[in-house]
């Protein structure tokens, strides 16, 4: 009983250390990926560079459904492949223990990443989410900063290009283009002017332009109107400096998802998407449990390899990764079909509850009978 206790402790151990720094490295992998996401809105807005990292560091919680199943998965792979290397594995057999008293410690590991997992989707990740689209409308809501560059022509939404010769330190622009074709009942405008200012409202943004001409060219008459002007207003696309948005799915807090709010229409239009975003935070959790006893079913069922098991490995990545497949397949299916729901619970629970009983005693002891069986017919 001592030697067990020493042995799951041992297995548990390097099972956390392998798993925390894979997965370190995949996030650290992610985290540069995304980085290049923010780097141009961030840079364009004059921001700081706390708010690069911030930005970053919030669309990491998602990628941990993906990235802890698989680190926890690579860690049992490579751990019981080196113990049954170093007949660590082979010896504790022989003692008398179990495939499923091998089994545990990475099944312990699971369970807690399963419980990780849950806290993070069904909490951390829409709270981060959530903040994270909040910074960067804040950030693309800044027009005289984000939008509006020197010396080129900014297209600013449809029907609105706007070119600027520089940006003085005071935040004037000067030597402005203004041409607009918004308006499908009028002729297209252009404004020229020699200073602007940008200015952010509430619930609107203008530019605001002095000393200029506003030229219109009716193609019907075939007359070209003059406007000269001491001030002149243009309203920008987008109003706000950072407009209530409305919440996707994955952005909201379990709360929110069960208690939309029926007053506003968009929610009533997504009360499916709401219950599939539910069904997806309870069932993907549950693949870092079903990874790893995959892995651990095909990996100690059978006779062990001394020289190592590449083959067996090989066929538990091919599996994982089906699984994986199959599960984000069944979740798109969910979209429009309520069998893509009943789907993503199968490939999750189905992997768990078959390892489970290919590791216990009794599917153990129905392989022996069935192997002495089979000696005695051919004796």
């Amino acid at each position: 009983m001592a030697s067990m206790k020493i042995f799951n402790y041992y297995i548990l151990k390097n099972l956390f250390i392998a798993t925390a720094f894979i997965a370190v490295i995949l996030a650290l992998v992610i985290f540069l990926t995304q980085s290049l996401k923010f780097l141009e809105i961030v840079i364009s807005s004059g921001s700081s560079g706390s708010a690069f990292l911030t930005l970053t560091i919030l669309a990491l919680p998602r990628f941990f459904e993906i990235i802890l199943p698989l680190s926890v998965m690579a860690a049992t792979l490579f751990l019981y492949n080196k113990m049954t290397i170093d007949t660590e594995l082979i010896a504790m057999r022989a003692a008398g223990y179990s495939s499923f008293a091998l089994a545990r410690p990475a099944i312990i590991i699971g369970i807690i990443a399963t419980i990780i997992l849950w806290a993070i989707t069904m909490w951390i990740s829409p709270l981060s989410l959530s903040k994270m689209q909040e910074m960067r409308q804040e950030l693309k809501s800044d027009f005289s900063s984000l939008l509006f560059k020197e010396g080129v022509f900014n297209q600013l939404g449809k029907g609105l290009t706007v070119y600027i010769n520089e940006k003085t330190k005071s935040g004037e622009l000067a030597g402005l283009m203004i041409h607009d074709t918004r308006d499908k009942n009028n002729p297209p405008s252009t404004v020229l002017a020699k200073r602007g200012v940008i200015m952010i409202g509430e619930t609107s943004q203008q530019v605001i332009v002095y000393d200029g001409s506003r030229q219109t060219y009716n193609t019907e008459t075939g007359i070209l109107q003059r406007l000269s002007f001491d001030r002149y207003t243009i309203d920008l696309p987008e109003g706000g400096v950072a407009r209530k948005r409305w919440s996707e799915p994955d952005e909201r807090t379990m709360s929110q998802l069960l208690n939309p709010d029926y007053s506003i229409k968009r929610d009533v239009e997504n009360l499916r998407n709401f219950s599939i975003e539910l069904h997806r935070r309870a069932t993907a959790p549950l693949l870092a449990l079903a990874f790893p006893l995959t892995a651990l079913a095909i990996l100690l069922l059978g006779p062990a390899n001394r020289r190592g098991q590449t083959l067996r490995i090989g066929i538990s990545i091919t599996v994982v990764m089906l699984i994986q497949g199959a599960f984000l397949t069944a979740y798109n299916l969910a979209q429009n079909n309520s069998s893509g729901l009943i789907l993503m619970y199968i490939l999750t629970l189905a992997p768990i509850l078959l390892s489970l009983f290919m590791l216990s005693s009794f599917s153990e002891n129905i392989r022996r009978q069935f192997l002495y069986t089979k000696k005695e017919i051919a004796a």
